[in-house]
């Protein structure tokens, strides 16, 4: 006789909860949604009872809810009780954890880079360590997340790790105590030439404005500034507020930075400088890229909409959405977006339109019919639907084919963790250099590696060896083809010395982050950066500078 599977708390919480919204909604007369949950608590209960094998209601109800979001949009999500730490960093850029980067490489997940001051890195962890054990229990076959979700905890909580290090003959134990690891919005400020300060922003979590705010001051206290430079590039966002407290330091009291419209009346709000401002008249640049979303397109819009300053770089992400965290059950919490958001000259910069969507279900972007023109404070045109769009195009650096091998096959990853083994120091990040007999070196560490990769050229001919085979033409074009194949490989063989200036970069900031952790690394970069030289000329041209605020200004193709 079949015995009847016995329904878990968390599933009988789960149905009493839906029965409740049903009734509640039944009430409102919302026939549909009262008759779906209705169908939804049914289907889980009988699943439960019925089901061949035993299912797990957590997963099960996981997937289902991941699901059903899916098809709004990426950006609301459901976040259980075990992951609510890792949503927590995202406002206040701290978390209980040992404070490193890490990555899966081959079967073990392996760190990238500890976090300098935190307990990976005074623990003695290195970039390249592989992760053996956690608390005794294999790593093999582990992905990032899972190890991720080990190793963050609370604080004064402790683990234990098992790792393999290339130059030791035995395994090493590292006890590690948790501890409460803060992300600085601010990983570097200097100045970069005579009069220009630069501030480098990573993040939007809790207190973002008053950083950039003291960063800014303690630049212009020691030095004559004329102009400052604004960092936002791979800046993702963060908190709202802090996009306005930013704004504030250099647009007066009582301004509109950002305003919300959603579909409850309590979404709709707008957003104003509180204080006046710390300096309404320094020439100002904000340096964004692709990756710069959300609280960063805030600044940067408010920036070029208000004509406050310049923007410099690549076309941003497009996220003019506003999401809210909302608490659920059983500590678990929702991201839920609840708004749109509009900048002062009234577009919303939203790229995707997630309401409308193909035949595959992939959300399309804004076509270029529905794009409107608004217009900034001075009467430049600017658009809606695309991101910000620079003031000043830069075009992005396009990574070799031969550099992307290098670096997805952890090739130049690996040399630094060698070249650190072998160097207990080297000089300071703003003045190493990769030196021919250093990038000797790395070309003869990988001449027995695999970094096999296929060029657009070589598909291009091999889809053309497919065509005339199938059209029955190769026959005749086959000697052609075999010599232009070989003429490929051989071009190929030589993108090493093509492409050495950018090997030798990649390779200098991989291995000054063993020595210098992040702060080096952006260091490092500032010597060979195409939007912050161009940042700098145009702060240095005051004509330029005006002209481009005023709108005659017209960009040189080339740049």
């Amino acid at each position: 006789m079949h015995k009847m599977k016995t329904i878990t708390k968390q599933s009988l919480v789960l149905i009493v909860l839906l029965l409740i919204f049903t009734t509640v909604f039944g009430q409102s007369n919302n026939f549909e949604i009262s008759k779906n949950l209705d169908i939804y608590a049914t289907l889980f209960k009988e699943l439960n009872t019925n089901y061949v094998d035993d299912i797990k209601p957590g997963e099960l109800m996981k997937t289902g809810i991941d699901a059903m979001l899916e098809s709004l949009d990426p950006y609301t999500v459901y976040i259980p009780e075990a992951e609510v730490e890792d949503y927590k960093f995202i406002a206040t850029g701290q978390y209980g954890g040992i404070g490193a980067l890490i990555h899966k490489q081959g079967d073990y997940v392996v760190i990238s880079e500890p976090y300098e001051g935190n307990p990976a890195q005074k623990q003695g962890l290195k970039a390249g360590d592989k992760i053996l054990e956690i608390d005794g229990v294999s790593a093999k076959g582990k992905s990032t997340s899972d190890v991720s979700s080990i190793l963050k905890g609370q604080p004064g909580t402790k683990v234990k790790l098992l790792i393999e290090r290339e130059s030791e003959d035995h395994p090493i134990e590292k006890d590690l105590e948790r501890e409460n690891v803060k992300i600085d919005n601010i990983p570097y400020f200097t100045m970069v030439a005579d009069g220009i300060g630069y501030i480098k922003l990573t993040g939007f979590t809790q207190n973002a404005g008053k950083e950039v705010k003291e960063a800014f001051l303690d630049l212009k206290g020691k030095n004559n500034l004329h102009g400052i430079i604004l960092d936002l590039r791979g800046n993702g966002g963060g908190l709202l507020q802090e996009a306005v407290n930013i704004s504030n330091i250099f647009v007066d009291k009582g301004q509109n930075i950002v305003s919300t419209k959603g579909k409850l009346p309590n979404k709709n709000n707008t957003y104003r400088t509180l204080e006046p401002a710390v300096d309404k008249d320094i020439s100002l640049v904000v340096l964004v890229d692709n990756s710069s979303a959300s609280a960063s397109e805030i600044v940067a819009g408010a920036i070029q909409d208000l004509d406050r300053g310049i923007v410099i770089g690549q076309r941003t992400f497009g996220k003019g959405l506003v999401q809210n965290v909302i608490p659920l059950s059983y500590n678990a919490q929702a991201k839920i977006t609840v708004a749109k958001y509009y900048i002062p000259s009234g577009r919303c910069i939203q790229a995707i339109d997630y309401s409308h969507k193909d035949e595959n279900g992939v959300a399309e972007r804004v076509p270029d019919s529905l794009i409107m023109t608004f217009n900034t404070k001075n009467g430049r045109s600017v658009h809606d639907g695309l991101g910000i769009e620079p003031d000043v195009q830069v075009e992005p650096e396009k990574l070799s084919n031969i550099s992307y091998s290098l670096l997805t096959k952890y090739l130049i990853f690996d040399f630094a963790n060698k070249y650190a083994r072998e160097h207990p120091e080297i000089a300071p990040p703003d003045q190493f250099t990769i030196s021919e007999d250093i990038f000797n070196n790395f070309v003869g560490y990988i001449s027995d590696k695999d970094y096999e990769y296929t060029t657009k050229c070589e598909e291009t001919l091999e889809k053309l060896k497919k065509y005339a085979e199938a059209e029955e033409y190769f026959e005749d074009i086959q000697g052609e083809y075999e010599q232009l194949a070989a003429k490929l490989r051989e071009i190929k063989e030589g993108d090493i010395e093509r492409h050495e200036e950018e090997i030798k970069d990649i390779l200098k900031l991989e291995i000054v982050s063993r020595y210098y952790y992040q702060k080096g690394k952006i260091i490092a970069s500032l010597a060979s950066d195409k939007d912050l030289d161009k940042a700098i000329e145009i702060l240095n041209e005051k004509n330029t500078y005006l002209a481009i605020l005023d709108g005659s200004f017209k960009q040189d193709k080339e740049n």
